[in-house]
């Protein structure tokens, strides 16, 4: 069985990045929590580096200024498996998953990609200022038809969204609430862009037509005034609505699965206490994402051992997470496209979200197809010893003359992160260890090959476990 610590950091590395290896977990707990999670917080402080976009573009160029969907996901993909800035991309993921964007719609993965580059610039700063950057981004703009609104016909595509998915929820404003947002934000456009022909596209601009936008007296939320897109920001803010459901989401995001958004209205918070001591946090620093994280990554709530596997992993964190694990990809070579299509076909097409909403979450990221492809795309890479940090586990566990069957699955279940199995399935795997025989690693060439083959069949079984598929 892992050590506490040794649990608890497997825990805020699993939630608050993409998992670790044992090496890391030992070198984060030899820190102390504490240091971890400023490190995670400010890792430009720490001399952390962050992704040497130069690199990539030198071996994948595509990613650049992809012309192409799965090369959009592809560059997104590729930050989250070789960062060492791993909060800054679960933000990342974070931001991208609740401001939900859809190349479907955006048919630019360029300005798709720039958009992920602003979550991952403000993504652990001011939320103000987020949502402000967030409705001059000329994807979301487009998205939400923004550039179709005009001082006499405006549209409320972006004003609804603002206030339901973005910032209040349901039942916290009206109507009227919707048409006023809606006219403070017209003149907030996308500059005119040039032809794409012959040259390839163009980058897409904000602008800002004041002759275009609605400047007469307006009624929000109780208040009157001739606002504009910033007044309405900030009136937002002032709602104690708008931080208790961002604080859902965060709380559904880094602690433990809530039920899908649109039930929050009628369906209450699985720790309202939590979600609430998340709001007045998120209140009570003028809303500080990264003041509200460290808040949350303290917190008692979040360490408890009860909401520890408490999460369905979604695709992203599946696939990122494993090629962590086995230490893939630690220099740029061929496959990442393959690993980026990979994501679609667990559910999860980066970049390109089903709907404004986003995707549902939780239990629902499983269904029969998904599953079998989860299982076996984890476990073909922890059947491979060639991978460096298979064969870490491999090394580490060979260092025993010798152990009993449960010795050899309790320590796998460490190694991979002191993950944790239900005592019917783990005594499963045991019993087919012991229909093996005695377990060594031996000294010949042979022997050592059978062990390693023992061991990755261990690791296998544990990755089509039920449990697995929970962070």
């Amino acid at each position: 069985m892992a050590s506490k610590d040794i649990a608890l950091m497997a825990h805020l590395m699993r939630r608050a990045g993409f998992g670790a290896s044992y090496e890391e977990l030992e070198e984060r707990v030899a820190k102390g929590y504490e240091a971890t999670v400023e490190e995670l917080l400010d890792p430009a402080a720490y001399g952390v580096p962050p992704v040497d976009n130069f690199l990539m573009w030198r071996y994948h160029p595509m990613n650049e200024l992809p012309q192409a969907p799965p090369y959009g996901t592809m560059n997104f993909l590729y930050y989250m498996f070789t960062t060492k800035r791993p909060l800054e991309e679960k933000m990342t993921l974070f931001w991208h998953m609740v401001f939900a964007t859809g190349n479907s719609k955006i048919d630019n993965p360029t300005e798709m990609n720039r958009q992920i580059n602003m979550f991952r610039e403000s993504g652990m700063d001011n939320y103000r200022d987020l949502l402000v950057r967030l409705a001059k981004d000329p994807a979301m703009i487009f998205w939400l038809d923004n550039n179709m609104s005009h001082k006499h016909a405006p549209n409320e595509n972006w004003g609804r969204e603002l206030l339901e998915l973005f910032s209040m929820g349901q039942g916290n404003y009206s109507e009227d609430d919707v048409k006023m947002a809606s006219r403070a934000f017209t003149g907030w456009t996308i500059k005119a862009k040039l032809p794409r022909a012959p040259y390839g596209r163009y980058l897409w601009e904000f602008e800002y037509r004041a002759e275009d936008h609605d400047d007469s007296e307006k009624e929000f939320l109780g208040r009157k005034g001739n606002f504009n897109g910033e007044d309405i920001i900030d009136i937002i803010l002032e709602e104690p609505a708008t931080a208790r459901f961002i604080a859902r989401h965060l709380y559904s995001f880094f602690v433990a699965d809530e039920v899908q958004v649109p039930s929050w209205k009628d369906v209450a918070p699985r720790d309202p206490e939590a979600v609430q001591a998340i709001a007045d946090a998120f209140a009570g620093s003028n809303y500080d994402i990264k003041e509200t994280l460290r808040f949350i990554f303290n917190s008692d709530f979040f360490k408890d051992e009860a909401v520890r596997f408490a999460k369905v992993k979604n695709p992203a964190e599946v696939i990122a997470g494993t090629i962590r694990l086995i230490g893939d990809y630690q220099e740029p070579k061929p496959g990442v496209m393959h690993l980026a299509l990979e994501t679609g076909y667990q559910g999860q097409e980066l970049i390109n979200p089903p709907s404004v909403e986003g995707w549902h979450t939780g239990s629902e990221w499983i269904d029969t197809g998904a599953l079998v492809r989860r299982v076996n795309f984890v476990a073909s890479l922890l059947g491979d010893a060639s991978k460096p940090g298979v064969r870490s586990i491999i090394d580490k566990l060979g260092n025993r003359e010798s152990m009993t069957a449960d010795e050899m699955v309790d320590g796998c279940l460490e190694l991979l992160g002191a993950i944790q199995l239900e005592e019917g399935t783990r005594q499963q795997i045991v019993t087919h260890v012991e229909s093996g025989g005695e377990v060594r690693r031996g000294s010949t060439e042979e022997e050592v090959a059978a062990f390693g083959h023992r061991v990755t069949e261990v690791l296998q079984l544990i990755a089509a476990a039920r449990e697995y598929q929970f962070a």
